[in-house]
């Protein structure tokens, strides 16, 4: 696609799709070519799979920071979102739950008070939730989020109640959870889902 095309497509203007595509571009979720124009970059599950460890170390850090530094508006807002989940735990659809995915991811980020981790943090948020909606949204028998939603309440309540080992213990509960999604990911999912560039079998 072109930048042009996604003006199109999403209503925008050329300064934030342009800005937008830089930053996606900057997360390897986009491939810019010059002169050939934008492409999908594929998911390679194996190296997500790896980067997963990654994001295991740093988010025990960033967890423990904000469970020690959170500060009351913090912690209170843990509570509301805490509150909300369990109140629409059956309910929440997954576009539902991703937005108030981004908003914990957010708030535990300002409550460690390291602007630093946020540049850091953020690409890996961004390719672990693709995954998530994936997993949820196509593979056999994965649509319930109650798996999910009760992982993450788990790191609210510890970051709202100040428990900094409890929540690197729910940080650390809720990537194995994650990782356990990719097993059946590599032997169940469709490749097309995976690199937008492989062509259907037999034309369907």
């Amino acid at each position: 696609m072109t930048m042009l095309e996604l003006q199109h497509i999403t209503g925008f203007g050329r300064t934030p799709v342009h800005h937008a595509v830089n930053r996606l571009s900057a997360d390897t979720l986009i491939i810019i070519r010059p002169r050939h124009g934008l492409h999908i970059a594929p998911i390679d599950l194996a190296r997500e799979r790896m980067l997963l460890a990654l994001r295991r170390d740093m988010e025990r850090f960033v967890i423990r920071l904000a469970a020690d530094r959170a500060s009351l508006s913090h912690r209170n807002q843990a509570l509301h979102i805490e509150r909300l989940l369990r109140e629409r735990r059956a309910t929440l659809t997954l576009d539902e739950f991703n937005s108030l995915d981004r908003r914990i991811d957010a708030l535990v980020l300002e409550a460690a008070g390291e602007p630093f981790l946020v540049h850091t943090l953020r690409p890996l948020h961004t390719l672990y939730r693709r995954i998530g909606y994936i997993h949820h949204r196509f593979m056999p028998g994965q649509a319930d989020l109650s798996g999910t939603i009760d992982h993450h309440l788990g790191i609210l309540n510890a970051v709202a109640n100040r428990r900094a080992e409890d929540a690197v213990k729910a940080s650390d509960a809720l990537i194995d959870y994650m990782g356990s999604m990719f097993t059946g990911m590599e032997a169940g999912i469709d490749p097309r889902l995976l690199d937008c560039s492989i062509e259907p079998l037999l034309g369907t």
